[in-house]
């Protein structure tokens, strides 16, 4: 498991073939078994692979805060997307259990051979809309899935620079903090 979490990166562009949906409901029965706080499962989840809602969903989307012009276009679009849901019914927020639920669906696409993108930037409200959400329930991440169109490096962090970037043959680099500098063991030591 550790060799497939170092390898995943996140995927923005997609190769138009579709997901299929024995792939799709694995996805979400790995996140409906995922860890849950005090094992309220407050999460349920959106499947979306219908052409026409996967164009309007990607409307509500945003991809890559750093590189605004590095987005994919409707040809590079994911071919399905998950979105969780927090059921306010159940609990008023959902601590950790939308991020586990969300790795959990990248792993098992990972495994699948596809890439994914957990997205945050979301118009809550358009999507809401356009799915049909209920009031108690409130949209906390989208992952988009499909057979990656690129490949996106990790890197060496430079001068603390978080900021992603493309070199000149449009490859995607992601830097990532060295080991030493985030760790420390027993007691912290500034």
């Amino acid at each position: 498991m550790y060799r497939k979490i170092i390898k995943r990166r996140t995927v923005r562009k997609y190769k138009q073939r579709d997901v299929s949906k024995e792939i799709l409901v694995k996805c979400v029965d790995a996140a409906r078994m995922s860890p849950s706080g005090a094992n309220l499962q407050p999460l349920k989840y959106v499947i979306i692979d219908e052409e026409e809602l996967l164009k309007k969903v990607f409307t509500t989307l945003r991809w890559a805060g750093y590189l605004p012009n590095y987005q994919p276009s409707i040809e590079e679009m994911p071919r399905a997307y998950i979105v969780i849901l927090l059921d306010q019914k159940v609990a008023n927020s959902c601590g950790h259990d939308a991020g586990i639920a969300a790795m959990s669906i990248s792993m098992v696409a990972y495994d699948e051979g596809l890439g994914s993108c957990i997205l945050g930037a979301i118009e809550r409200e358009q999507l809401g809309k356009i799915l049909n959400i209920p009031e108690k329930l409130k949209i906390v991440l989208v992952i988009a899935l499909g057979y990656p169109a690129e490949e996106p490096v990790p890197d060496k962090m430079k001068n603390g620079d978080q900021k992603y970037w493309l070199d000149e043959k449009r490859i995607l680099h992601v830097p990532k903090k060295k080991f030493e500098n985030i760790v420390n063991w027993n007691v912290f030591s500034p």
